[in-house]
């Protein structure tokens, strides 16, 4: 498993992170076996947050952890924080909080929940378009003299908003999460159109890839294997016939599955990207994760890219 510099820094993580969103649908000790499993192939990041199972993934993460053979020195240790979930209304998400109280307390709980003494990373989870950037500055100049935090990072922000938040900070943001894999190409997209006027040339979010690049700001790509963003996987689904097909292909050819090739797709990219792997599924963590040993020419790249739908203008 190859190590990515986060952010262009000394701090580093592995090409391919374990996401527990859903680690709260399983058993503490099915828990601990794909921590295992992740270790035993090179993952050495976990990503989280606070409203993942309300909570719940936390507390499963935190017991397993301590039900296996691994402590929390064996992994950097990643969530996220910022979005409010209302108990009174059902855990519903009624607003984006980046108040300072709210940051500090949600780190607060995430690292009782996951039985660790600090985070090396901790994300902004969502813009809220009512971000006091001093506030949020003074939340982390508090946690990192603390030592509750050690790197920071954001997700799911444009180049206008990083900026924003930046020019208040005394930390370097490291991360920005997005979606991005095979059937979610927008930042591709965008640039391969420029000059263009067809919707492919559309910019939705700023050139968020080209600026990631410019400013040494790691992208870490989030459902990485979905369509849309909720709707689910494209893999073995019958409505994208020519994608899983050219997937196959590669498959076949490198030897491993359609899963590792979307990770390579990814991974082939010069952004230098993280895949995050949601699965919660041993052997696919290990599929997954075979891509990082897959170096797709970049006419190979091209083929996925045109088979999942797109075009060259």
């Amino acid at each position: 498993m190859k190590d990515i510099k986060i952010g262009g820094t000394d701090f580093t993580g592995s090409a391919i992170v374990l996401g527990i969103m859903r680690m709260d649908a399983l058993s503490v000790d099915d828990a601990a076996k794909l921590l295992e499993t992740a270790h035993s192939v090179g993952i050495n990041y976990i990503d989280s947050a606070d409203i993942y199972g309300a909570g719940k993934a936390e507390e499963v993460f935190g017991q397993a952890l301590k039900r296996s053979s691994l402590s929390a020195a064996d992994f950097k240790i990643q969530s996220k924080g910022g979005i409010y979930r209302n108990p009174e209304q059902g855990q519903k998400i009624t607003r984006y909080d980046f108040s300072k109280q709210h940051i500090l307390d949600s780190v607060d709980g995430i690292l009782q929940r996951m039985g660790v003494d600090h985070l090396d990373s901790f994300l902004l989870h969502r813009p809220d378009a009512l971000m006091d950037p001093a506030e949020v500055a003074s939340a982390f100049d508090q946690l990192q003299s603390a030592g509750k935090v050690r790197h920071f990072g954001v997700s799911n922000m444009n180049p206008g908003q990083v900026e924003l938040l930046q020019a208040s900070l005394s930390q370097k943001l490291l991360v920005n999460q997005l979606q991005f894999g095979v059937m979610h190409t927008g930042p591709v997209d965008f640039g391969i159109h420029t000059n263009m006027t067809d919707a492919r040339s559309l910019d939705h979010d700023g050139g968020i890839l080209e600026y990631s690049q410019l400013h040494h700001m790691t992208i870490q790509a989030w459902s990485p294997f979905q369509y849309g963003q909720i709707e689910g996987t494209f893999i073995d689904k019958p409505e994208f016939p020519e994608v899983n097909a050219a997937l196959q292909q590669l498959a076949d050819k490198y030897g491993v599955s359609k899963n590792a090739i979307g990770a390579a797709w990814i991974l082939r990219h010069p952004a230098k990207i993280q895949v995050i792997a949601g699965t919660m599924n041993p052997d696919h963590l290990i599929d997954t994760a075979a891509g990082t040993a897959v170096d797709l020419t970049a006419q190979e790249w091209y083929d996925v890219y045109l088979a999942a739908g797109n075009d060259l203008p």
